[in-house]
């Protein structure tokens, strides 16, 4: 994949785990076009590569004909692109189903192979509105693309992350930290520079087309161990409040209309379902360490960057606890 006519095309190249896998691809991709709503937005993945190597262009998924012209002359089509909440236009219909399969077709036409970034919990029967059109999305794939390659993360983190850092900002300023349905469910986070790892395999033609992957860590803990972690690292005591999932719900319906929302009643109810990597996923060898790849742990990466939380930085005396 290092000739000089190779051209990878990542939709959602710009956001967050988009930066970690331009930033894996740089070494051994010729070029990359990054395909964002907002191409003045992405000067930020310059530094990452060689000069010319990155290049930023205007493509909106719910518009077939900017996708399609943002696939052109294409070898390698990747899709990285989701949200976590309705807003506008940005529908989980119109994002995860309608998006994905413009981007799938696009390539198809292109004669270009796909990688398609999911979610663990992906399913069309699901009851969350989320993981249901993320389920949807992955069939529209596969409908028009056999040979995609889907992979499904669980939790990602990382420097920038929307989970640890979203509580440990909560934390700084609230007494207390939600324990949606009591904090029993148990999730699998899965470091963003991993899911990088495997996004390059799939690029360098490594993993089998048409196979679905789950992406998990080392480690599985409850929603509750995941507040003691952040609670710890930041050297914070903060009560672990239980909310009822019907009380989360309620919550989330007042809370879904903030701009950037902590909560909406849609995750309340994915967060009734485990969000980790499948025993047949982990007997089929469909997982990070079946591609090789040795995850990394929170432990070795999460506090690099949540000590920014602590009452005085990284020279916090950790026997004095706020």
């Amino acid at each position: 994949m290092t000739s000089s006519d190779t051209l990878v095309t990542l939709f959602g190249g710009s956001g967050f785990l988009g930066r970690h896998v331009v930033r894996a691809l740089a070494p051994d991709i010729a070029r990359m076009r990054i395909a964002v709503r907002r191409p003045d937005l992405a000067g930020h993945l310059q530094p990452l590569g060689r000069v010319g190597q990155i290049h930023a262009v205007q493509a909106n998924l719910r518009n077939a004909e900017s996708v399609a012209a943002a696939v052109r002359d294409s070898a390698v089509v990747i899709n990285l692109v989701g949200v976590l909440f309705e807003r506008g236009k940005q529908s989980f219909e119109a994002v995860h189903v309608e998006g994905a399969a413009n981007v799938a077709r696009a390539a198809a036409a292109q004669g270009a192979r796909l990688i398609h970034v999911s979610a663990i919990g992906a399913d069309p029967n699901a009851a969350a509105l989320y993981a249901r059109t993320k389920g949807r999305a992955e069939q529209a794939v596969l409908d028009a693309a056999p040979d995609a390659v889907i992979l499904r993360p669980s939790v990602i983190f990382g420097p920038d992350d929307a989970f640890f850092n979203k509580f440990a900002a909560m934390a700084r300023i609230a007494p207390a930290l939600p324990l949606i349905g009591g904090g029993h469910t148990r999730f699998q986070p899965v470091f963003a520079g991993d899911v990088a790892d495997a996004v390059h395999k799939a690029v360098a033609g490594d993993v089998p087309g048409g196979t679905v992957y789950e992406l998990g860590g080392p480690d599985v803990a409850t929603f509750r161990e995941l507040m003691r972690l952040v609670l710890d690292i930041t050297q914070r005591r903060r009560l672990l409040l239980p909310v009822p999932f019907w009380a989360a719900r309620l919550l989330g319906g007042v809370l879904k209309f903030l701009p950037n929302p902590p909560l909406t009643p849609d995750q309340a109810e994915l967060l009734k379902s485990d969000n980790v990597v499948s025993e047949s996923a982990l007997r089929e060898n469909r997982t990070l360490a079946g591609l090789g790849i040795e995850a990394r742990t929170m432990a070795a990466i999460v506090p690099s960057y949540l000590w920014r939380y602590r009452k005085t930085g990284q020279f916090k005396n950790r026997r004095s606890l706020a």
